[in-house]
């Protein structure tokens, strides 16, 4: 395998190394805090961990679907899987480094991308400053839901988390054109998650760990719905008047940190598995 230069991705050769330079602990709180701005070199890392922990919590649909991130700078520079990879094979250093039309840009990778494949990342990407890392799966639960007419119901704590930055898209078909662009960039606004009709998922957020917990979030919302609906009986709903509330309560229970607070622990998980998606 090509590996790129060293200073590209770091070989963080113990897996404790990663969590401490990314993530210290606050002795004064106990918890884990970001300190350190993402370099290419971070993102690598993060982004192929994103991806194996999607083949590993079942969310893959084989090659299809696709993770991306914002690399800081002003180039405008994304970096992408590479196409025909299964999401378990998929390691730091073959990650492709694409512009905002998805083709590579020098140093120019050997893996393939799809550029079609980029398109509602890359109308995310450029309509959203403040989003690092565009997540898009096909996961059964989250068609199925996205099939359904009322959408994502307030029958679950998971459920009532992901609505308070939920939108949804209907289905134009195969994303492929770029006039669907401004419709899919309409329907997310500011909104972290989004129900693709038809389709599937998307979630975003500032970091890769941040878009990686909404869509754990999301995805469990929608499996525990079908669920509970596969047992027949009538549902109860959250009382609106709890739901407006529980922004504040998950910003409460995640400390302000998000997706950082769980990502350490999720480094750790892919370590005892596997660590060559760091390489």
């Amino acid at each position: 395998m090509r590996h790129p230069a060293p200073s590209l991705v770091p070989d963080f050769s113990q897996p404790a190394e990663l969590a401490a330079r990314r993530f210290p602990i606050a002795p004064e709180c106990g918890i884990p805090g970001l300190v350190d701005a993402p370099t290419e070199g971070s993102l690598r890392v993060d982004l192929a961990a994103c991806y194996r922990l999607v083949a590993l919590f079942g969310w893959d649909d084989l090659i299809f679907t696709h993770v991306s991130v914002r690399i800081p700078g002003d180039a405008h520079h994304f970096l992408i899987n590479p196409y025909g990879m299964l999401f378990d094979e998929i390691t730091a250093s073959s990650l492709v480094k694409v512009d905002e039309s998805g083709q590579k840009v020098p140093p120019l990778s050997d893996h393939p991308v799809n550029p079609a494949g980029f398109v509602i990342h890359s109308a995310v990407h450029a309509a959203r400053p403040d989003v690092a890392c565009v997540l898009h799966v096909h996961t059964p639960a989250g068609v199925a839901v996205s099939a359904q007419r009322g959408g994502l119901l307030p029958i679950s704590q998971q459920a009532t988390i992901a609505m308070t930055s939920l939108g949804y898209h209907d289905y134009e078909g195969i994303a492929l054109r770029d006039d669907e662009k401004p419709r899919l960039v309409s329907d997310l606004g500011r909104n972290n998650c989004l129900i693709l009709r038809n389709h599937g998922l998307l979630t975003v957020g500032p970091s890769v760990a941040d878009a990686f917990l909404s869509m754990y979030t999301l995805a469990r919302a929608c499996e525990v719905q079908l669920l509970a609906q596969s047992g027949g009986a009538e549902l109860v709903r959250v009382d609106p008047r709890v739901l407006a509330g529980v922004r504040d309560s998950a910003r409460t229970v995640t400390k302000g940190l998000g997706g950082a607070l769980a990502w350490p622990a999720l480094l750790r998980r892919l370590d005892r598995i596997d660590t060559t998606y760091r390489s």
